[in-house]
């Protein structure tokens, strides 16, 4: 086929179905979906559904990005309040950064400061003034890297397990930066 050169739909029907009897021959296995209620969708292949069975499957709980910005301009509203120039970071479970915002004026180390700290707090679950105190019994905790162990990040929570971090960089203390990211998480209502 040359590149660019569209197939008739009969013609991709008939490549998706020999694609399908080849993914089955070689036995892979696919997971199944849920709908919005949560209930399991049937799946094609008899291979996912044994695979549900087994219990091979995991859910998970995200912010969305609508309540990572909100958490974040929250912070950074408490700060400017306080004539504070900060900048704000939230996370995902994962460490991925969701959303920043710099403030006006904020400091350029500022930036990389505040989603470390987020980072941190989600990945221990803990605000940073706590694990900062750790720092004395356990000194190369310090030397994870992506970790940041100064107070100014706290972990949004769900259900008792994180599912973000707030981290705040940039005001003279670092507690005044953890009181801001206190301040995002609080109007998550978490």
């Amino acid at each position: 086929m040359k590149h660019g050169k569209k197939l008739s739909r009969p013609a991709r029907v008939l490549t998706g179905a020999a694609l399908l009897a080849a993914v089955a021959a070689t036995g892979t296995v696919a997971a199944n979906a849920a709908d919005s209620a949560g209930t399991a969708v049937p799946a094609s292949a008899p291979a996912a559904a044994s695979g549900a069975a087994h219990g091979n499957l995991t859910q998970s709980t995200h912010l969305t990005i609508d309540a990572a910005v909100e958490g974040a301009q929250a912070a950074l509203d408490a700060a400017e309040k306080d004539g504070q120039r900060v900048t704000v970071a939230v996370v995902d479970r994962n460490g991925n950064t969701i959303v920043t915002l710099r403030g006006d004026g904020a400091g350029p180390q500022s930036y990389a400061s505040a989603e470390k700290k987020a980072y941190t707090a989600v990945a221990w679950n803990a605000p940073t003034s706590e694990l900062a105190k750790r720092l004395q019994s356990a000194p190369n905790l310090k030397d994870i890297p992506g970790t940041l162990f100064l107070a100014g990040g706290a972990p949004v929570t769900a259900k008792g397990a994180p599912v973000a971090g707030i981290g705040v960089a940039g005001a003279p203390s670092g507690d005044l930066d953890e009181k801001y990211a206190q301040a995002g998480v609080a109007a998550l209502g978490r």
